[in-house]
């Protein structure tokens, strides 16, 4: 091998192969900072609702004067759900299923009091809800219910009445820990349960339980009510669509603005991430066909050498493996140093996120990470199989 090596490495273009390692280095970052990015501004738009996607709105009639006054039903008939269904920014729809029976929730905080409150539950589809399947289900008989809470019932809690109270200010791990006792009444029947604390929702202004306890319950303790969605959640393709808003205003629904808004913010984030991981990919494949101009150009170069090589007994893959090592391993080094540079990038902005977001959790390196080594293997797979063939074409033309 190293006799092959001294022979061919006589013509290698130190200019061309430093301009593919720059290109291929800059593409390469450019992907896998694209990748991260987009996860870790994902971290501060979702926060503590990873449970629920930043693109679902949630939907309900607006409520007027007339509408209190004439007492006229502000819930969702089948005929307005299909309406929903068939227009095209819309990419799935669930209804929100109240419950019909009584509900009383209690904390028992340890050596200062018990909190007691009437409550409400709700349920959506579970496709809507982001929460492992084990920590997010019902089956008839158990003693737990999961639930997710609004977040600012816990900060009515603490600026409010703990405040006011003397009481012990109480965070969401706290909270998570504890044990609420519910009872449930209806139809001339009561039951006791455990409610499992799943999350708390900044985006969610209700108390939310799996669809499955809800239809289970509905039909135990109130099987004679009648259900009617007053509120509907849905997905949208598009965030930044007119038509949204313009259907909405038409039909005199009405959706909390400051999620529109974010969503809106999410998906032109995408659009913008996707639009510049197009441009390290391009970048990418330009260094691809660098790499490939300048072997080609080298073996083009040695092939007086090459020719010779195969005709005394040297088979074409021992004549390609020096070629196939050199690309690889710059391929290799290109990742190590796109590595390290997306590393300390990272930690900058990174830096500059939490001094905004101090409760920000931090996503993992990992995704980027494997589309470096997806594209490196993708890269180095196209080199090998190219140089094989250059040397096969200088074999085929011995014979």
């Amino acid at each position: 091998m190293s006799l092959i090596w001294k022979l061919l490495r006589q013509h290698i273009s130190i200019p061309q192969f430093a301009g593919f390692f720059l290109a291929n280095l800059v593409g390469m970052v450019i992907i896998m900072l694209g990748v991260q990015f987009y996860n870790d501004t994902q971290a501060i738009y979702n926060g503590e609702d990873t449970f629920m996607k930043a693109d679902y709105l949630i939907v309900n009639k607006k409520i007027g004067a007339m509408t209190t006054i004439t007492g006229k039903s502000n819930a969702f008939t089948a005929a307005d759900i299909d309406d929903f269904k068939s227009q095209p920014f819309v990419e799935r729809l669930g209804a929100f299923t109240p419950c019909a029976f009584d509900v009383r929730a209690s904390f028992d905080i340890e050596g200062f009091a018990n909190i007691s409150t009437d409550m409400f539950f709700e349920a959506v589809p579970d496709a809507f809800v982001d929460v492992a399947t084990g920590a997010w289900n019902y089956q008839e008989g158990d003693t737990d219910i999961p639930i997710i809470l609004p977040k600012n019932y816990l900060d009515l809690y603490n600026f409010g009445y703990a405040q006011s109270r003397g009481m012990p200010k109480l965070s969401e791990g706290i909270i998570g820990a504890m044990k609420m006792k519910i009872r449930i009444d209806g139809n001339g029947k009561q039951q006791l349960y455990d409610g499992r604390i799943a999350g708390f929702s900044s985006r969610l202004n209700t108390i939310l339980v799996p669809e499955s306890f809800m239809r289970w319950a509905n039909a135990e303790f109130a099987p004679n009510a009648k259900e009617e969605p007053t509120r509907l959640i849905m997905e949208v393709n598009n965030p930044t669509d007119d038509h949204i808003a313009a259907y909405l205003q038409q039909n005199n629904y009405e959706t909390d603005q400051d999620k529109l808004d974010a969503s809106k913010t999410t998906f032109m984030l995408r659009v913008i991430i996707a639009i510049v991981m197009t441009v390290g990919l391009i970048i990418s494949i330009l260094s691809f066909y660098i790499l490939m101009l300048s072997v080609y150009l080298l073996v083009q170069k040695n092939s007086t050498k090459l020719e010779n090589l195969l005709v005394i007994g040297y088979s074409p893959a021992r004549v390609s493996l020096p070629y196939q090592l050199l690309t690889v391993g710059l391929n290799v080094v290109v990742l190590l140093m796109a590595v390290v540079i997306l590393f300390v990038v990272r930690s900058k902005y990174l830096e500059t996120f939490r001094n905004f977001f101090p409760d920000m959790q931090t996503p993992p390196f990992w995704p980027s990470l494997l589309v470096g080594v997806c594209l490196l293997v993708l890269v180095s797979i196209l080199n090998v199989v190219a140089v094989k063939s250059k040397v096969m074409k200088i074999w085929n033309r011995k014979d």
